[in-house]
């Protein structure tokens, strides 16, 4: 009967939070936990994990971190700490700090402390390079089939995202760098 008045309750405040609340924000530590549970096996494995997060009130005390902390942070920082991501990757040459966050990734060369950024502008759709002061737009998204993308000569071409479509642009973008470098 306890456990009874205690969802109530969550969902109670959940409620009254989200309708008195001028932000919504992204619920990422909730949505992380979703995700770990969508890729612990079948859907039925899913499902019983699903019930026992839930019975163990994983879900309620992650939305409850989200909405009083997570989310506020987020209002006012412009950033949700759960979303930022650093890993360290050896590579053949040296090592490299990747780091994520909502707009893109930060790549740091361990050996010089060199920096480069790939970043995501929401408003054009768009990813871009950032280096030495200098940023680059790469591509841009058209649709969900095109993306317009720099080749070496500069200029955008509109590329399909099939098979054929980027052979085709591999195969302009090699003749492009054939002819620059004779």
């Amino acid at each position: 009967m306890k456990k009874w008045y205690l969802t109530v309750a969550v969902i109670l405040t959940l409620t009254a939070s989200l309708s008195l609340s001028s932000c919504l924000g992204s619920f990422a530590l909730t949505n992380k936990v979703l995700n770990w549970n969508r890729q612990v096996g079948g859907k039925f494995v899913n499902e019983v994990v699903f019930f026992a997060l839930w019975v163990l009130p994983v879900y309620e005390l992650s939305a409850i971190a989200d909405i009083l902390v997570m989310n506020s942070i987020e209002f006012w920082s412009g950033t949700n700490p759960v979303v930022a991501e650093n890993k360290v990757i050896d590579g053949k040459d040296a090592r490299y700090l990747v780091a994520r966050d909502e707009n893109g990734y930060t790549i740091t060369n361990l050996s010089d402390n060199s920096v480069v950024k790939f970043n995501f502008d929401a408003d054009d759709n768009s990813w871009s390079i950032e280096a030495n002061g200098k940023e680059q737009k790469l591509f841009t998204y058209v649709d969900d089939t095109h993306i317009n993308v720099i080749a070496p000569d500069g200029r955008f071409h509109n590329v399909e995202l099939s098979e054929q479509g980027v052979w085709a642009y591999q195969q302009m973008a090699s003749q492009q760098t054939e002819f620059a470098l004779r």
